[in-house]
Order: C-alpha cells, then sequence, then structure tokens
C-alpha cells in the first residue's frame, strides 16, 4: 500500500507533466500560427495566436478588431468553410481571412481600454 507522501508526489509529478504539456501545447499553436500568418491571408484569431495571445482572451479581441474592420471598410478574402456545431451538422460558414498590411491598417484604429488587449495591439502592431 502506497504512503500518503508517495501519492502526492506522484500527483505531484502528474500536475507538473499536465501543465507542461499545455504550455507546450499554447506555444506550438502561437509558432504554428505565426508561420501561417507569414505565409498568406488569415482570420483574426489566427493573426491574434500568433502574437502568443493566451487563448482565453482570443475571441474577444478578434470580435474588437472585427468591429474595427468593418468600421474601417477593410474586408478580409472571403471564404467558404464548413463549421462543425454540436460534434454533427457541418454548416457552412463564410468567413474572411485577412492580411498583415490589412491588420495592421485595422490595428491603427483599435483604441483598447482592457491591458491584454493593449499588449496585443502592440504586438500587432510591431
Amino acid at each position: 500500500m502506497a504512503s500518503a507522501n508517495s501519492r502526492r508526489a506522484a500527483a505531484l509529478l502528474r500536475n507538473r507533466a499536465r501543465a507542461n504539456r499545455a504550455e507546450a501545447r499554447a506555444r506550438r499553436a502561437a509558432a504554428t500560427a505565426a508561420r501561417r500568418v507569414r505565409t498568406g491571408p488569415r482570420s483574426l484569431a489566427t493573426h491574434i495566436i500568433a502574437t502568443g495571445a493566451p487563448l482565453d482572451i482570443v475571441a474577444g479581441a478578434a470580435d474588437a478588431l472585427r468591429t474595427q474592420a468593418r468600421k474601417a471598410g477593410i474586408r478580409g478574402h472571403a471564404a467558404r468553410i464548413r463549421r462543425t456545431l454540436n460534434g454533427r451538422a457541418r454548416r457552412v460558414v463564410t468567413i474572411y481571412r485577412y492580411t498583415a498590411e490589412q491588420v495592421a491598417q485595422i490595428v491603427a484604429n483599435y483604441k483598447p481600454r482592457k491591458a491584454e488587449y493593449k499588449a496585443i495591439r502592440a504586438a500587432l502592431a510591431a
């Protein structure tokens, strides 16, 4: 029978391994997104992920940039994709992909208030 100390040590190792895998996944996603952004037009969310932003604030920042793009009259390249809903239906959805130059124009008009969004704006402007 295992002692409490050995169980605690095993749990600590499991949790550390889990955290390391999550961090590696986030780093890999950012690196992949950065490579894709360099090669052609991508969604606003992909541009934001390429900056290394935390994944929990990507959707909000992308929505804000989408609003700024609409105000500036910047339309990306339209594409049709099949989006999976609830694990079953694949509905056809029109999405827009933006080049790095278009994102730079959008960011020029974007004046965020939240600190996280300001960091994203600075990274996208660079």
